[in-house]
């Protein structure tokens, strides 16, 4: 009985699938979230709760940063867990929503070198970036021009007395892309601007050039590669479309330059549920 309900899961797949014009086979209709290789149809509500790991075995630090004085840089060793929560809803066939949350445990393993009072181990626990985006469409996809798309990103202040975790001002992100299907795959182009209130300094952020390909119904790949300034690496995920509403992500992240974190994997399963049509 399972085998005969997911042959037919995998033929209405197909058979949707077939209806979409070639360029739009990779991504079909939806608004293109902030998750890699994510889109969120009108009326779709997106819940995707997963974890990531990250190590940095060369991660840059201040000591007068973290409150002890030495304006000088140094390399430390880098940790952390995170668990996430992350939602879409599309509004309309041109605009969507997201808001994601994290609670983090991270440490910092401090460079032998470094004589500041700085300890030789910090350790902090508790809620990590709380943000929210408005995303929206301005052109959809033709045969032969692309989609334009552009975001706006809104990150609260949430270190409060920790120096390792969370955001210790507001941050605000605006940024666009264009994206066009091919037989061989989809590509996206993105680039954005950023405001740290923090640093009280505005500069080029983000900047990112993905590939997205569906295999089959059932399974999609994605690579890309995305960083700013002197932070850039690579970015690798595989989706498992086990069901029609919920798919396995499969995603890790390495440091293509030194000051990009070495390796950070993701997992989780993103569930689709159809709020109104």
């Amino acid at each position: 009985m399972v085998v005969v309900l997911a042959s037919l899961v995998a033929a209405s797949a197909v058979r949707a699938e077939e209806r979409l014009p070639t360029y739009l086979r990779d991504r079909g209709t939806g608004v293109p979230t902030s998750m890699f290789a994510t889109w969120v149809e009108r009326g779709e509500l997106l819940v995707y709760p997963f974890a990531e790991y990250y190590y940095d075995s060369n991660y840059e630090y201040k000591p007068a940063e973290l409150g002890y004085g030495l304006e000088r840089d140094f390399r430390g060793k880098y940790e952390a867990f995170e668990q996430l929560l992350f939602l879409s809803y599309g509004i309309t066939d041109f605009l969507a929503v997201e808001v994601e949350a994290a609670t983090i445990h991270a440490r910092l393993e401090k460079n032998p070198s470094d004589p500041s009072a700085v300890p030789r181990e910090i350790k902090e626990a508790g809620l990590g970036d709380v943000e929210g985006q408005l995303r929206g469409r301005w052109l959809t996809e033709a045969k032969v021009r692309p989609e334009v798309f552009s975001y706006f990103e809104t990150v609260v202040p949430t270190a409060g007395d920790n120096i390792l975790i969370g955001t210790p001002d507001w941050e605000l992100k605006l940024g666009t892309g264009v994206t066009k299907g091919f037989s061989f795959g989809t590509f996206t182009l993105r680039a954005a601007v950023e405001h740290d209130f923090a640093e009280d300094e505005t500069a080029l952020g983000e900047a990112a050039l993905e590939w997205v390909k569906r295999l089959s119904p059932q399974f999609r790949v994605y690579l890309g590669v995305e960083g700013s300034e002197d932070e850039w690496e690579g970015i690798t995920e595989v989706q498992w479309h086990f069901h029609r509403q919920a798919y396995l992500k499969l995603n890790n992240s390495f440091g293509l330059t030194s000051k990009a974190t070495d390796f950070a994997p993701e997992a989780g399963v993103m569930f689709s549920f159809p709020v109104a049509r």
